[in-house]
């Protein structure tokens, strides 16, 4: 069975060291060093769909570009990548939701994958004006996800909650094909809902051991409504043509670091109600005194980026052989997608794409999906 490769656009900004963007609170950190203009996310989408990618994650939250109209903007600098277009249940309609959702697939000649993202932040939803408990915005998505369906039934759709409630709920056309829906979440709130409608499952980067763990739970819930989601795992990625030059890069980015911005970081990613998030944090404790491998929490899976990013905070260091190795020990644990990013995002998507991207392919683990020459070669930045 093949793996899918996804990439990631930093419409928070992007830099040579990690951004210190966190979740909660933008202004936490210093300036990006590349700002998130059209023109450099263009060139990040077009180096992603050059190298293979699949498709591109795109983050929702106060402290990146609203993902719905980045994305848009986007679809006609690419011409067969896709966009998974991350949104929060709790500040949209969901009769609007699956109508937009439809609007993009047509536009984009179906193109279009959602991740829904029910929100671990208490501070930040209550931005958006929601004041629902976790568990009462995990019941929420669950209702919206509901509607969302019925929405796409192509009959008018009645649905009564305890949170939602729509009468005739109906859309201009049913989308063709329905986007996928991909979901995460680690609480007993959270799992119920991905087996009842994850077409794929998102877990951050913990040790393969722990990944699979959950990917049995969910798939156990799953089965029991007669369903069976994908999994897929989101990444940061070094990979380096050998094992010495990624550590190194690893170095500079820790080397970047204060203990002060690590210790206010730290503090934020505390308070997070995500269990996602904690066991994110828990995997390095904000750790700094054993220096770069201190942070190798399993052979090639390197946790210094979520010493101040709050999300994803693990990262494959290696030789393009030994990354192609995790990703295998991550395939045999049940994950079939990677959603992967790396500092800064134009290059390293080169260095993955020409460096583990072959690599996989001579294993078997990739479906025919050649690389793509820009189709705009004149406006693509060569990889540094």
């Amino acid at each position: 069975m093949s793996v899918t490769l996804h990439w990631f656009l930093p419409t928070s900004g992007d830099g040579r060291t990690i951004v210190e963007r966190f979740h909660a609170n933008k202004s936490a950190g210093p300036a990006a060093q590349r700002d998130p203009d059209i023109g450099y996310l263009a060139q990040v989408a077009r180096a992603a769909e050059s190298q293979g990618f699949t498709g591109v994650l795109t983050p929702t939250g106060t402290w990146c570009e609203d993902a719905w109209l980045t994305t848009a903007a986007l679809i006609r600098e690419t011409e067969r990548l896709k966009f998974l277009v991350a949104f929060r249940p709790g500040v949209i309609s969901p009769t609007l939701a699956a109508q937009m959702a439809g609007t993009f697939q047509r536009l984009s000649g179906g193109r279009t994958l959602l991740n829904i993202v029910t929100g671990g932040d208490a501070v930040e939803q209550r931005r958006f004006g929601d004041w629902h408990d976790h568990d009462q915005r995990y019941a929420r998505t669950d209702e919206f996800l509901s509607i969302v369906r019925g929405v796409w039934s192509g009959t008018p759709f009645d649905f009564a909650g305890e949170h939602l409630r729509v009468e005739g709920a109906t859309t201009l056309a049913v989308p063709d094909p329905l986007p996928p829906l991909y979901f995460g979440g680690s609480s007993p709130a959270a799992l119920p809902v991905a087996a009842r409608h994850a077409d794929v499952y998102l877990t951050w980067g913990e040790p393969p051991a722990q990944v699979a763990e959950k990917i049995a739970k969910v798939r156990e819930l799953a089965a029991a409504h007669g369903r069976a989601p994908r999994f897929g795992v989101r990444l940061h990625t070094i990979s380096r043509d050998t094992s010495a030059e990624a550590w190194a890069e690893a170095q500079k980015l820790l080397d970047a670091l204060s203990p002060e911005q690590v210790a206010k970081a730290q503090s934020q990613l505390a308070a997070s109600e995500s269990i996602g998030q904690q066991r994110m944090v828990a995997l390095h404790g904000g750790r700094l005194d054993g220096g770069v491998r201190g942070l190798e929490i399993h052979p090639g899976l390197w946790a210094g980026i979520g010493l101040v990013r709050g999300g994803a905070g693990t990262a494959l260091v290696g030789s393009h052989a030994e990354v192609a190795d995790l990703i295998e020990e991550y395939h045999a644990a049940g994950v079939e997608e990677f959603v992967l990013s790396g500092y800064p995002h134009l290059e390293e998507a080169y260095w993955f794409g020409e460096g583990v991207r072959p690599e996989l392919a001579r294993r078997g683990l990739l479906a025919d999906v050649p690389a793509l020459r820009p189709a705009h070669p004149e406006r693509t930045v060569a990889a540094l």
